[in-house]
């Protein structure tokens, strides 16, 4: 675990972003509820709580989180606007890494993180231009659009789409490169054409109909992966 120290203006900028994109991440997984553990998003940036808690402090004064005794904390409408902004040159950059530098889609994540960190507007969008003006990162999520919005979702997670449907797949919820490498041997990658076939009872695997080949998963694998009805 490590401590978050006083730094400069612009530093601190960089962290106060990383806190309000992961805050949108953590909540992003649970629609239903806006609200996150201070513990949870101490674990994921891999702080301690007492720095956690200073940085929420400085977060709730400067309007961009609100904190809910009993609940945790959650986004202001102008904390997800910034936190979208930077998940916007995040998603950039993986593509510029994908496209124009010829990384994997299982290599960039990490990457992408600590170049959006010095990304200036003009270099995001250049680098967005030279990407071709892509909609999608390379792992299916929308790019929110420079005032930090983002459309509605309207996509489901696969292990909970009906049998013989045909759908499409959309975006892969995971950034651990040996899964991703594991979804693109299996085919599964976004825009791919899927049918669910079968689903063991009690979370049992998931068999499939990828384009034209036959898979199955395990039900956790199956989670991650979201579709939406259609054919590709």
């Amino acid at each position: 675990m490590v401590d978050e120290e006083k730094s400069t203006a612009a530093d601190l900028s960089v962290t106060m972003n990383r806190y309000l994109t992961q805050v949108y991440r953590l909540a992003s997984q649970h629609p239903d509820n806006p609200y996150i553990s201070t513990s949870a998003l101490a674990e994921v940036l891999d702080v301690s709580a007492p720095a956690v808690n200073r940085m929420v402090s400085r977060l709730r004064d400067s309007g961009l989180l609100e904190h809910e005794p009993y609940h945790g904390i959650r986004l202001t409408p102008n904390g997800q606007r910034e936190a979208l902004k930077d998940l916007r040159r995040h998603r950039i950059a993986e593509v510029f890494l994908v496209q124009v530098m010829g990384f994997g889609w299982h290599q960039v994540h990490e990457e992408a993180t600590r170049m959006a960190q010095g990304m200036s507007a003009a270099i995001t969008e250049r680098m967005n231009q030279m990407s071709g003006f892509p909609t999608h990162c390379p792992h299916g999520e929308v790019i929110p659009n420079e005032d930090g919005e983002l459309p509605a979702l309207d996509d489901l997670i696969l292990a909970e789409a009906d049998m013989n449907t045909e759908l499409v797949v959309t975006r892969v919820r995971t950034r651990e490169s040996d899964r991703l490498e594991y979804l693109s041997a299996l085919g599964l990658l976004p825009g791919t054409p899927v049918i669910v076939l079968h689903k063991a009872p009690f979370n049992g695997p998931v068999q499939l109909r990828v384009g034209r080949e036959y898979r199955i998963i395990g039900h956790n694998l199956a989670e991650l992966i979201r579709v939406k009805p259609g054919s590709a």
